[in-house]
Parts: structure tokens; sequence; C-alpha cells
């Protein structure tokens, strides 16, 4: 398998076959399947990716959650410092590839295929491609805060993963990778983004109502990973919700699940 070619295998899987260990394909084995060792998924998360690190811990941090550390004050342990950088890594590689494939498109129509394909939604999806989820370190609280599968985090993580890649080998190889991986999507057409909020308000005075108002009905999760539960509220209609890492991403979700429920388009957010 090449690493342009999608592996439709779990990275536990993979990592079995790797390590040389047998996965039994009968349902009714009584003999428990060995765990794979950190190194193998280690080995087949880098498969996906199409790098072999010369300095593996970077790769261990661009997958370590916060809470999988025993004290904040350890943050820097985490992928946070990778996603930082591979944010901008991220920006640059695409740029470029905006600024090759596109020789007639103007600084506006750039910058928003840019907007575009670096969101965190985006990078999300890459990282779901290429099965991230099942490597991600978390601790106690994150796994049952369901961290492993919130975009959110997903995003995090595959802009560490460039970040990591960056680091261990240079410009080239975090290009490749992202090429690899935006490429495709890069041809897409533009799906016009507008802010939900925005809509939802345009809408609400078209129809001579007031303005949206915005409530907070929880937070949940630890300090350094929080989760918000907004509602949205107009007269006459029902509530309709949304949770976020933010509440700015939560008052999004929850006009986007309103103007969703009133069949209102083009409020769709990420």
């Amino acid at each position: 398998m090449t690493p342009t070619e999608p592996d439709v295998r779990t990275l536990a899987e993979s990592a079995a076959v790797a390590e040389g260990s047998v996965v039994s394909a009968e349902p009714k084995a009584k003999k428990a399947v060995r765990r794979p060792s950190a190194k193998a998924i280690g080995k087949a998360i880098e498969q996906r990716i199409g790098h072999t690190f010369a300095d593996p811990s970077l790769l261990a941090t661009a997958f370590t959650h916060v809470s999988a550390l025993k004290s904040s004050r350890n943050r820097a342990d985490s992928y946070q410092r990778l996603e930082f950088l591979g944010d901008h890594v991220l920006g640059l590689i695409v740029s470029d590839m905006l600024y090759r494939a596109f020789p007639k498109a103007d600084e506006g129509e750039l910058s928003k295929r840019l907007a575009n394909l670096v969101r965190k939604e985006a990078c999300a999806d890459v990282a779901k491609s290429l099965g991230f989820n099942e490597g991600i370190k978390l601790g106690t609280v994150g796994a049952g805060a369901g961290a492993r599968l919130r975009n959110s985090v997903l995003g995090d993580i595959c802009e560490a993963v460039i970040g990591a890649v960056f680091l261990d080998g240079g410009y080239a190889a975090a290009a490749q990778f992202v090429e690899r991986n935006w490429t495709e999507r890069m041809h897409k057409p533009i799906r016009p983004l507008r802010d939900p909020k925005t809509v939802l308000q345009e809408w609400a005075q078209g129809k001579g109502l007031p303005t949206p108002v915005y409530r907070e009905v929880e937070r949940t999760g630890p300090h350094h990973d929080p989760q918000f539960r907004v509602a949205v509220e107009l007269p006459g209609l029902t509530p309709a919700e949304g949770v976020g890492g933010s509440k700015r991403a939560a008052e999004k979700l929850a006009a986007s699940a309103l103007l969703a429920r009133e069949g209102v388009s083009g409020g769709k957010d990420g």
C-alpha cells in the first residue's frame, strides 16, 4: 500500500499487521487479541502520514491531548505548540498551492479559497480520513468527554502533525503531506461561507422579528477543554441549541440548527 492509497483498516489493525499479531476474523474466537504496542501504532500512523520520523517524540507529542498530562503546568508537552506551528505552516503551503494552481485568480478569490481550506473543519476531515482519532492520547476526563471524536480536537491534531512533520523533515516533507491530502479539496468549488448568526438575523428581520437572543444553557467539561451549550431564541419559535468548544462556536451551531429547522438555506456553519 502506498501512502496515497486509502487504508480502510483501523490503526490498531494496521499496527497489528505491522507487528506480526494475528487478528482473528472469527467472531466467536475466545483467544484475546493482544493490543498493538505504542511503537507499532506509531509506525501505522507514520505509514498513513507518509513520513518516517527521525525523532519519534515529535509524533507522540502531536497526538498528546492536554488531558493526558499529569499536571496542567506541563501544557507545553501536549500538542498545542505543534498545533500553533502547524497552523501557520499549513497556511503557507496551501497559499503556495493556490498561487500556482489558480494563476488568474485575484487576491480576493485566493483568500476565500485559503480560508475554506485551512479552517478547522477541513483539518478535521483530513484527520478523520487518516484515522487519527484512534491514535490520540487522552486522559480519563478527555476520553469521557468524547474529545476523540470532536472536530476541534481532530483539527488541532492534524495541524500538530503538520508541525511535527515540518520540524522533523523540513518544508518539503510537510508540503508533501499537505499536497497529498489537500490537492483534491483545493479544486472543489468554493462553498459560499456565511456566518449563520448573520443569516439568522437577516431572516428574522425579514419576518419582522427582533434580533435573536443567545443564552448559555450550560458549561461542561474541564477548564482546559470546556463545552458550551447555547440556545438561540426568537418569539414564536422553539429555541434551537448548539454545543461547541467556545460560546461563539456554540452560538453559530445553534443558529445553524434553527435555520435548518426552518428550511432556510445559506446558513450552514463549516
